[in-house]
């Protein structure tokens, strides 16, 4: 079997990515090189890539310190608009360096099938049972890991990339976060 590298990006879940800058002081913010691109973003501010060193470069302008409060604040703006948790890893693949904040109005991930990303240590579980197949999870799965079919919600746990939008979303709460088997591809910080 051919070992294949990690790709630069996987997903986590908000909170993942709260423990992933938690305790780090200075942080760092740029635009997002997409929604810069696009012109502008339907869903979000644009300055939600963070990074945890001062040379990592931004993928958008505007490069600047920022303090935990304003961390936080970037936090409740990507819960709030169901913007999907991204760390990214150094050149080597090895370490985590940053977290994007994204979306499918405008991130390339979403709109090219070509970009890669790796899935998080999570994934979704589902009560079926006191599901009532509403559709409120699928509103929010950029992966399509949930879809209706008639008035039936179908799931397609391999698609499930484990960012955890679909928890919120529930308003019956029957979806959970749970370790995926095998950890995925990515990474401690």
């Amino acid at each position: 079997m051919i070992a294949t590298a990690p790709a630069m990006h996987y997903v986590c879940t908000h909170d993942e990515a709260r423990e992933l800058c938690s305790g780090r002081s200075p942080l760092w913010v740029s635009n997002c090189g997409c929604r810069e691109g696009k012109g502008a973003c339907g869903r979000s501010r644009m300055d939600v890539c963070v990074m945890f060193t001062g040379d990592q470069p931004g993928s958008g302008s505007g490069k600047r310190e920022i303090s935990p409060e304003e961390m936080a604040e970037i936090l409740q703006v990507a819960r709030a608009k169901g913007l999907v948790a991204r760390p990214f890893r150094d050149e080597s693949r090895k370490e985590t360096v940053g977290v994007c904040f994204c979306c499918d109005d405008c991130c390339a991930y979403f709109l090219s099938p070509e970009e890669r990303c790796d899935p998080g240590t999570s994934r979704e579980r589902t009560d079926m049972e006191a599901c009532t197949h509403c559709g409120a999870c699928v509103d929010v799965c950029f992966f399509k890991a949930r879809v209706m079919t008639g008035e039936t919600l179908k799931l397609d746990r391999k698609r499930c990339y484990g960012c955890g939008l679909c928890v919120p979303a529930c308003p019956v709460g029957c979806v959970q976060m749970v370790p995926r088997k095998g950890r995925g591809a990515c990474p401690s910080p």
